[in-house]
């Protein structure tokens, strides 16, 4: 599909919308767990709060490529439509589920039947002009981002005045206007003429994994934080609560802000200068989280809360471009499948080994260690530069130019 501005905005507007929707619950999923369960039961809460999150994780992770391969063959607008009816679907079950089991299943058939940012991605690529890929992918990075803030904000109001039943029966609403939205996308190229072409080309492996390596370990040291954060600004820096949610949010608004910019830039260099320029910026962000370990009153934290998502904006949305410009557009869908199974893998990794890191070294210590992982990645990233050949520009869907 030629280069479509319009469809491209309207893209955006429906990803901030959808994903603000989907975060209307993010906080609140234990809330619900625990209210289920009641007093007889508590002794579950920990099992199923994990499990609620986990679950849809590794359901996406498995079965996003699937859905993008699919997409590669029949258009990723009905993949898009596909995926937020499901997403609606699920947020209807869930106001009504009354077993908590019950809920942390349609938690996991929500992460199965997915799919929605790859779709995006994908859809977003044939829109745009291929020598402004990055830029795109960071313009919907920065939606999501934007979404994340909002959503939950919106969904804390709902909570507070009617419950989660009529939060979740909102973000139904919202998903399901959001589909009908996407039905005014235009279709991008059908995928089911390719197969009067020759065969596909084999995807770039080496080249391919060394970018799943680097999505693996820059998310594990961005989710890092997530089991100890509310409890670090409150407990080591004296914070109120609402100082917890200021300081969290800070680095998704600078996030959203530099993203694009970033990716302006990163569309003017070859991959293989892009890479090393990821690496600098992962030791930049070990130095910038061990200033936080450092800072000992809430404006030095905010100050690199605010700087952390200003590197955060050259991380993973300047890989998915990456996976952009190693494939053929026969194959986006299938390969930015596996970059958000790769996201979502660092993910789960990262929850896990900042809950064991918390337990190992204490509160006070933990930002230490997203530091230390940062400089792991940082270390990673330059063995995957070494040790992955750049495809042959034959293999790309497209050239770039070092500037």
């Amino acid at each position: 599909m030629a280069a479509n501005g319009r469809a491209l905005r309207l893209l955006i507007v429906i990803q901030f919308i959808s994903m603000g929707a989907m975060e209307m619950s993010g906080p609140f999923w234990p809330l619900q767990i625990q209210h289920l369960l009641g007093p007889e039961q508590a002794h579950y809460t920990a099992l199923l709060s994990a499990m609620v999150y986990a679950g849809p994780m590794l359901a996406a992770m498995l079965l996003t490529p699937l859905w993008g391969r699919l997409g590669d063959r029949t258009g990723h607008k009905p993949m898009i439509i596909r995926a937020l009816l499901a997403l609606a679907l699920c947020q209807g079950l869930a106001a009504i589920a009354l077993d908590p089991w019950l809920l942390v299943a349609i938690r996991v058939m929500q992460g199965a039947l997915a799919g929605f940012l790859a779709a995006a991605q994908a859809y977003a690529l044939a829109c745009c002009d291929s020598s402004s890929r990055g830029q795109t992918l960071a313009r919907l990075q920065s939606a999501t981002a934007v979404g994340s803030l909002v959503g939950p904000v919106l969904g804390g109001w709902l909570m507070d005045i009617s419950g989660f039943a009529l939060l979740c029966y909102g973000a139904t609403l919202i998903c399901l206007l959001c589909a009908l939205g996407s039905f005014f996308l235009p279709a991008d190229t059908a995928r089911a003429s390719h197969k009067k072409t020759p065969a596909s080309v084999a995807l770039p492996k080496g080249w391919l994994g060394a970018i799943m390596l680097v999505i693996v370990l820059i998310q594990a040291a961005k989710m890092m934080p997530q089991p100890f954060y509310a409890l670090y600004v409150a407990d080591v820096l004296q914070a109120p609560g609402w100082l917890i949610g200021a300081t969290y949010a800070a680095s998704a608004a600078t996030l959203a802000i530099s993203a694009p910019l970033w990716g302006r830039l990163f569309d003017r260099w070859e991959s293989v200068y892009t890479l090393r320029v990821i690496e600098g910026v992962a030791w930049l962000c070990a130095l910038t989280l061990a200033v936080t370990a450092l800072a000992n009153e809430w404006m030095g934290f905010l100050a690199t809360r605010l700087l952390w998502g200003i590197w955060q904006g050259a991380l993973l949305p300047v890989a998915y471009a990456l996976i952009a410009n190693t494939v053929s557009s026969s194959q986006q869908g299938f390969a930015l499948g596996l970059g958000n199974s790769a996201a979502k893998a660092g993910a789960l990794l990262g929850t896990v080994l900042g809950g064991i890191g918390m337990g190992l070294v204490g509160l006070a210590h933990s930002f230490w260690l997203v530091a230390l992982t940062y400089a792991l990645a940082a270390l990673g990233i330059r063995w995957a530069r070494a040790s992955a050949s750049m495809p042959q520009p034959s293999v790309l869907s497209t050239n770039t130019h070092h500037n």
